[in-house]
């Protein structure tokens, strides 16, 4: 069996290798072509260009590298029309998957899989009709997802979000963690700016800033900042001269199972997290951290999204729980003052966000079989190569 797999961002490369490595346990006989990051790479897939190139957020931003992308839209559909795989599965990244899968349903028969429906809950709902004409079978990350996408005449299998598979750790751990930094029993900001240069970039001032504010009040802060490996460098630049000085997770130079470990420690150690507005939200409500979200973009397209917006909130915790319990500060909003009441709210009722939490992990599939395996049954199934029960 051979599959052309395509992911164009590290949550893509996570879920990429996920499902590479249940599509390996179902079929040991499957072959991978396609384009990924670490994830994938571990899972036997050797990209055929860097991933990177395709980690780009934005309408506005999308712009000047225009050209570039479509360049390679084309060459990644043309290699594969000629590779005729058994079926193409891409991965989130719309704005790169879509017109991939478009240009390959134009040419060819081979069938298409989209992993994470495009969130027409959310805004631009005419996606759902447009991508059927090229995508046969979605990957649904929430259980809400599947009837808007079937009514739409695609398969859509509800298959659980990957964040529900992954380890949490224990209060010893976290307990250890305050240990080995010093924290001792003062109380922990984690502030999460993001896994992009661009986000660093933009948020950590205003994130210093709020942060200043809500130590005022809070005089034995301490704060830690994971870094994800890529923008290490650019968050100890740009944190060097907050006011709270923070602890900084730089995973370089150390194991990905001890980066990883150290990690979910401090998740589970802090008493509350600043972060920006993402799938992050989950983790934390995994390790039963309560948070403030922020985000600020490009004023270009906080508009025209907010315009197109059909929801209230961009929270997933929010969304998927049907409350609206974790404050975020969007766009012009996303102001230090505003952050740090947000931040005070949250420190003095840590409880609020319980309830929320532990319902988004219940309706995300904790519990049940792992995501990257469920998925691959989906789309097996769906082929006729694998029976419900494996």
């Amino acid at each position: 069996m051979k599959v052309f797999i395509v992911a164009g961002e590290p949550s893509g490369d996570r879920l990429g290798g996920a499902l590479m490595a249940g599509l390996k346990t179902l079929r040991p006989d499957v072959r991978f072509e396609g384009i990924g990051g670490s994830d994938m790479a571990a899972e036997g897939l050797h990209s055929r260009f860097d991933m990177s190139e395709l980690s780009v957020m934005g309408i506005a931003e999308i712009l000047p590298k225009y050209r570039a992308l479509m360049a390679r839209i084309n060459e990644t559909a043309e290699a594969v029309i000629a590779a005729k795989p058994d079926v193409m599965i891409t991965i989130d990244s719309p704005d790169f998957s879509l017109r991939v899968a478009k240009r390959v349903k134009a040419r060819s028969n081979i069938r298409t899989v989209h992993y994470v429906a495009p969130t027409v809950w959310a805004w631009r709902p005419g996606r759902a009709k447009k991508m059927a004409r090229y995508i046969d079978h979605v990957l649904a990350l929430f259980p809400f997802e599947p009837p808007l996408m079937q009514a739409e005449g695609m398969d859509c299998d509800f298959v659980g979000h990957p964040v529900v598979a992954e380890p949490v750790a224990t209060d010893a751990q976290a307990l250890a963690f305050r240990t080995d930094a010093g924290i001792g029993d003062a109380p922990l900001l984690m502030v999460l700016p993001g896994s992009r240069r661009s986000e660093v970039a933009k948020l950590a001032g205003v994130f210093g800033d709020a942060v200043a504010q809500f130590a005022k009040g809070v005089p034995d802060l301490r704060v830690v900042i994971p870094a994800a490996g890529p923008v290490a460098d650019a968050v100890i630049e740009t944190c060097r001269d907050w006011a709270v000085a923070p602890v900084i997770l730089d995973p370089r130079g150390m194991s990905r199972e001890e980066a990883q470990a150290r990690k979910l420690a401090a998740f589970r150690a802090a008493d509350l997290a600043l972060a920006a507005s993402g799938t992050v939200s989950l983790e934390l409500a995994a390790a039963a951290t309560p948070m403030v979200i922020a985000y600020r973009m490009h004023w270009l397209s906080f508009r025209l999204i907010k315009a197109m917006a059909l929801i209230d909130t961009v929270t997933l915790v929010n969304l998927v729980s049907d409350t609206r319990v974790v404050p975020e500060f969007l766009g012009p909003d996303c102001e230090a003052d505003k952050i740090a009441g947000g931040l005070d709210a949250v420190y003095r009722a840590p409880d609020a966000q319980k309830g929320a939490m532990a319902l988004t992990m219940e309706r995300l599939g904790q519990g049940g079989e792992a995501p990257g395996l469920r998925a691959a049954r989906a789309v097996l199934g769906r082929m006729g190569m694998v029976s419900e029960d494996g």
